[in-house]
């Protein structure tokens, strides 16, 4: 697999983040391990620089667990573009879903979700492998028409509820 560019890291905080003061968690998923259904929680722990206690990545037993990808903590997804294009939004296979809030452009940005404090990191791009669980062709071509997801990292972990607010807190620091 060749060496992924990083993503670049947001210099101020967008314009369509500054405003989203109703963003909320609406979706909270893990599963145990790679492929098993993705089970929806009310509430999670999140473990700084580590996951979700009990989901697969936490776990180790994840599709993409190698220490080459170190930054399987956490992902998140927009309850929007599953409408968008016809999901639900378990369906992406990512552990938190939002709504109200573009995470496009969060790559380097510091937020709150319940009590835990979370950076966006990278892109969370989209591929074959969630095409082939959800036995959807086209899921990956559509989901590249909008974001995939967010890959994120817990700086500080903590409990999160279904519905919590999402806080914006800043950039992080080069």
């Amino acid at each position: 697999m060749p060496a992924r560019k990083p993503a670049p890291r947001a210099t101020t905080i967008p314009q369509a983040a500054k405003s989203a003061g109703d963003a909320t968690l609406i979706g909270i998923y893990t599963s145990p391990s790679a492929g098993a259904p993705m089970e929806q929680q009310g509430s999670v722990i999140l473990v700084a620089g580590l996951g979700i206690v009990g989901d697969r990545y936490a776990l180790g037993t994840g599709q993409w667990s190698d220490p080459r990808w170190h930054d399987q903590e956490l992902t998140l997804f927009e309850s929007e573009v599953a409408e968008a294009i016809g999901i639900q939004p378990y369906q992406a296979r990512r552990n938190l879903v939002t709504r109200g809030l573009s995470l496009n452009g969060l790559v380097g940005v510091r937020f709150r979700i319940g009590e835990a404090i979370i950076t966006g990191v990278r892109p969370c791009d989209p591929c074959r492998y969630i095409q082939q669980l959800n036995a959807h062709p086209g899921l990956t071509k559509a989901l590249a028409g909008f974001d995939g997801g967010l890959r994120c990292h817990i700086e500080t972990g903590g409990k999160i509820s279904l519905h919590d607010p999402i806080q914006l807190l800043g950039l992080v620091e080069a």
